[in-house]
């Protein structure tokens, strides 16, 4: 089933797309879906991508040729499904072919916001007091890509949207956990929550993305993303986050 004009599935891709329509400078369609890309952020995989919107069967030689054709030039290349199902279909083969999976669930705050109140303090620092904790979270997911160009075109995206950056700092006051809330018109996306690894289990994710919700009190919708695989997801539920939207990604360097 297609995803239904008007549902919140159909919020949730429009808030994908608004992200990158500001960003890309390349939006056209292709044969099943839209090929988006950033020439001024050939790193930043999230923002060149052939999306398959299309509620249909193919197959992963016809995905590959048209992400080659798509992309070329680019040192990755990357196919995106909004369909989830659809994606789910053609895992094996694209694991099978080297390519790397990722299945996102787009989350809607849902109920009362809370009040910033909690026995963590949490405060709104500039953009690059976090610039240690991101080269962390780097290194602990993404070891092995290019982080120089991708860390210079995340801050130009974000400082984009008028982010507010939130941290929590140790007793040295070194910034131990950090996210941030970025806007786009009305709405907002809770956007980036780590905790350093020496650090967590002590409810420093929690502390945080409430805080984080707290700062989006006046947005309409209020988005955020998690790994599918991942226990994050679980937290953000328990905090008034419901799942409406599943994608999956592939992602393959040249």
């Amino acid at each position: 089933m297609a995803i239904a004009e008007g549902s919140y599935a159909a919020r949730a891709r429009d808030w994908r797309n608004a992200m990158h329509a500001a960003v890309c400078d390349v939006i056209e369609p292709w044969a099943h879906g839209t090929i988006a890309r950033a020439g001024r952020y050939p790193t930043y995989y999230d923002f060149n991508v052939l999306r398959v919107e299309d509620d249909v069967a193919l197959e992963l030689p016809e995905l590959a040729a048209a992400a080659e054709e798509a992309l070329d030039g680019l040192a990755h290349r990357r196919v995106d499904f909004d369909i989830a199902r659809r994606g789910a279909a053609l895992r094996g083969d694209f694991e099978a072919a080297g390519w790397k999976t990722t299945s996102l669930v787009w989350m809607l705050h849902e109920g009362v916001r809370p009040d910033a109140t909690t026995e963590v303090l949490v405060e709104e620092v500039d953009y690059d007091e976090t610039e240690a904790l991101r080269l962390s979270w780097h290194l602990e997911d993404n070891a092995d890509l290019e982080y120089e160009q991708y860390r210079l075109a995340a801050k130009e995206v974000a400082m984009a949207k008028d982010p507010s950056v939130l941290i929590v700092r140790d007793e040295t006051g070194e910034p131990i956990a950090f996210t941030q809330v970025q806007w786009d018109g009305g709405s907002a996306e809770v956007n980036s929550v780590y905790v350093h690894p020496d650090h967590r289990g002590r409810g420093l994710g929690t502390a945080i993305t409430t805080a984080a919700i707290a700062a989006a009190g006046r947005a309409e919708d209020l988005w955020i993303v998690a790994d599918q695989e991942d226990r994050a997801k679980d937290l953000y539920a328990r905090l008034g986050f419901r799942t409406v939207w599943t994608t999956i990604e592939f992602l393959r360097l040249v």
